[in-house]
């Protein structure tokens, strides 16, 4: 058995300890029932120094509610024993036991050491239990009435200590004189003598009161003294520096005392609690001024459980205005978010329950769908592990992040227009390569076949083709970059379809006869008429027929029909080509576009004629669709165009006639630094008969006007030094040269690059390169307008 066993009740609950001193190598185990059914803990000790071990324990407040001293044969043991055991224990009753009937001492002396009972050997269990409880009893009643008065002295102590640190003043009022008898702290806080403490009359308490507080206070001292309501009141008292402090006074009416009963009561210091509270309101002032004027929607909200504890709902308790412009939300407090919003997504319930189980606080950024916006949010709990409260401060950032998905489309369109752009530019360079090739080696045979006539005719065939197609390609792009710009000038006028549909035709028939494709045309049976510019209309027809003749493999099938559709005009191209994939027809339209795979084995292209068709229906207030059933079934092309009202004239303006007659001689200057530009051009106009001189720059031309007296200057625009502008200019100031026609010779040939030529004194305008018969018209125009000069007589 060890040294030290705890055995306690049934019940489980320990009334105190028992402390067993016996040697004998097996103990009688009645004490140990005994003690555990009276529901102590039993200490058994072998030797007395192990017992003195277990009494010396500071740290255990309980001590030993009765202690067993066993008596093992050895008198002086069991002696000292009691004696050292008492003097440990002063409190705890010491019980011989083992004693046999004739002990060889006297029970006398064992009373003398310091036992208050013996129990004789063997142990009576009934005899153990009646003494063992009478002092048991006896020392729960000691150690109950120890307790209670240290209770007393700790409570005497604490409120001796809370009434100093509390500043509380006491007081008596005798009703019948008048007087009041207070303590020295009372005396202290009104400025008063001490003797005033045995009685001064009341007036001299209400002498040192503010004056503002003084009728008040008298109201509810009065008011407490007739009916014995309880008496509270705050106000004022001077200190002895001249300032006030504000004090709170508290009172009862104890009738049983004096004549008319007494008065008794407090009066307790409240300058820092009033402070406390200034300082509260002030702090709750700036709290709600700042909660009210930030811009970012606040609000406090306390998190709403299900039964099984899940965040499904939260309630509104405070809110700011700035709450309502960035949710939409009016009235929100007092409400729940679900009745506000029944559809509000379950993430933001389980975000706001984490922050409030956790009291980790969470900054993200999140839609709020049903309310259609977007939140930067801060969220915190407020208050200490427990509570359901958390504090929201969020900005819509909604537009910000429209903005942003718009940056980001617009970022990968550019990308995308980028690399259309990279594509283009590399298919441009091959583009332009083509006609260049067969130019530069028509050139090449020109020069080593001078004596075959043939050879040459068919060469410069060639050339004649590739230069219209490289013409075309400039012209194309011109375009394109016109109607980005807005820049295109369309001349509509009452035109026949049929006019404009065989004008295309025409046009595009030698691409078409060359693949060997057959071309059906139907046109509608009635005359059917557009208001529209015709050479636009063409250039949409001729751009059709020519992809369709491009992308279907030689000896191809194409249909170019017409029909009237109700106030608009069906114009259909169709073919048996390549096709187009079903995924691809939303791109064909679109700049840059090459339809992958689609066009692998044929021809390309630069990607900008469908659009450019597309842009030039448009501006004629039509629509252009395609359509194909995949790769090898064909594509068909439909476009619609409103029809000329029906009261319009039906009559088309026709051509103006041109005069075949030969042009007489002219005398004509070319401007242009470009050498190679200027001299063909004067060769060419050589050939046609006329007199021609060149100058290389601005300068050089200036000074041969007046000795050449030319009927026409050709005037390049972009010549280094002095520009064909400058040159135009000082020719227009001058009144001696008003005769002379000038004709701007440039790349550019945009609306806004006519109207600037045409401002600055130019007659004629011809865009690079300018064809014979562009050429032949502007002569025309000068031999018709030109007077004889002194030079022609």
């Amino acid at each position: 058995m060890n040294s030290n066993t705890s055995l306690s009740g049934a019940s489980g609950r320990t009334e105190g300890r028992v402390l067993f001193l016996c040697d004998r190598p097996v103990s009688d185990p009645a004490i140990g029932t005994v003690a555990a059914e009276m529901g102590y803990d039993l200490v058994r000790a072998r030797t007395l120094d192990e017992a003195l071990a277990h009494a010396g324990h500071g740290d255990d407040l309980r001590g030993f509610a009765l202690v067993l001293a066993g008596y093992s044969g050895n008198v002086d043991a069991l002696f000292d024993s009691v004696r050292r055991l008492r003097a440990a224990l002063p409190e705890a009753p010491v019980i011989a036991h083992g004693i046999p009937d004739s002990p060889p001492f006297t029970l006398e002396s064992l009373y003398d050491a310091g036992a208050l009972a013996v129990l004789h050997d063997p142990v009576s269990i009934p005899i153990l239990k009646a003494k063992a409880r009478f002092f048991l009893e006896a020392y729960a009643t000691a150690a109950e009435r120890r307790r209670a008065e240290a209770a007393l002295r700790d409570t005497r102590e604490r409120l001796e200590s809370i009434i100093a640190a509390a500043e509380v003043a006491v007081w008596s009022l005798d009703i019948a004189t008048g007087r009041v008898r207070a303590d020295a702290r009372m005396i202290e806080m009104f400025g008063l003598r001490p003797e005033d403490g045995e009685g001064a009359d009341v007036a001299s308490y209400f002498a040192a009161i503010h004056p503002d507080d003084v009728p008040p206070t008298q109201v509810l001292l009065g008011r407490a003294m007739e009916t014995g309501a309880p008496y509270d009141a705050t106000f004022r008292v001077r200190t002895p520096d001249g300032a006030w402090r504000w004090v709170l006074a508290r009172g009862h009416l104890d009738r049983s005392a004096g004549t008319r009963g007494m008065m008794r009561g407090v009066v307790i210091d409240a300058s820092l609690q009033k402070e406390a509270e200034e300082r509260l309101q002030a702090s709750e002032e700036r709290y709600r001024t700042l909660f009210d004027a930030i811009d970012e929607g606040v609000c406090v909200i306390e998190m709403l459980y299900d039964d099984a504890g899940i965040p499904n709902d939260y309630r509104f308790l405070e809110v700011n205005p700035a709450f309502v412009k960035a949710t939409g939300l009016a009235h929100a407090v007092g409400r729940t978010m679900r009745s506000l919003a029944p559809q509000h997504e379950a993430h933001w319930f389980e975000t706001y329950g984490r922050v409030a189980a956790t009291g980790e606080p969470v900054h993200f950024v999140d839609e709020a769908a049903q309310l259609g916006r977007w939140y930067d949010v801060y969220a915190a709990r407020v208050g200490p592990a427990g509570s359901r409260k958390v504090v929201i401060l969020f900005t819509d950032i909604t537009e910000r992040r429209r903005n942003e998905v718009e940056l980001r489309r617009l970022a990968d369109d550019l990308a995308e227009q980028d690399r259309r752009k990279t594509e283009f530019l590399a298919t441009l360079a091959h583009e332009l390569r083509n006609p260049l090739a067969p130019i530069r080696s028509g050139m090449q045979l020109m020069r080593r076949a001078r004596s075959d006539p043939a050879a040459i005719a068919r060469v410069q065939d060639i050339m004649d083709r590739q230069l219209d197609h490289l013409v075309h390609l400039v012209d194309d792009l011109l375009d394109v970059a016109r109607i980005t710009r807005g820049q295109v000038d369309l001349k509509p006028a009452l035109v026949p379809l049929a006019d404009v549909l065989n004008a295309a035709v025409e046009t595009s028939l030698p691409l078409i006869e060359t693949s060997r494709h057959k071309l059906d045309v139907r046109l509608p049976a009635e005359p059917l008429m557009l208001h529209a510019d015709a050479t636009r209309i063409t250039q949409v027809v001729s751009n059709l027929l020519n992809n369709a003749a491009k992308y279907t493999p030689r000896g191809g099938h194409i249909v170019l029909a017409a029909e009237r559709d109700g106030e608009q005009a069906l114009i259909a191209v169709s073919d048996n080509g390549i096709g187009i994939p079903p995924d691809s027809l939303g791109e064909v339209f679109r700049m840059f576009t090459q339809i992958p795979n689609a066009t692998r084995h044929m021809p390309g292209g630069l990607g900008i004629g469908l659009s450019l068709v597309k842009s030039l229906v448009e501006l004629h207030g039509g629509t252009i669709q395609a359509a194909s059933a995949g790769i090898g079934t064909g594509s068909v092309f439909t476009v619609r165009l409103p029809l000329a009202d029906q009261g319009a004239d039906q009559a088309a303006p026709g051509a103006p006639g041109q005069d075949a007659a030969a042009i007489p001689a002219l005398r004509l200057l070319i401007v242009d630094d470009n050498r190679d530009a200027a001299d063909t051009l004067a060769a060419l106009l050589s050939v046609m008969g006329h007199d021609v001189v060149v100058a290389h720059d601005g300068h050089q031309a200036l000074r041969m006007l007046d000795g050449l007296a030319p009927h026409a200057v050709f005037l390049d625009i972009g010549m280094p030094g002095l520009s064909g502008y400058d040159v135009a200019q000082a020719v227009r100031r001058e009144a001696r040269h008003d005769g002379v026609m000038l004709v701007a010779l440039t790349g550019w040939g945009g609306a806004d690059d006519r109207a600037r030529t045409a401002q600055a004194g130019f007659d004629a305008h011809l865009t690079k390169p300018a064809t014979v018969t562009a050429i032949e018209a502007v002569l025309r125009d000068v031999e018709s307008r030109r007077t004889p000069s002194p030079a022609d007589r």
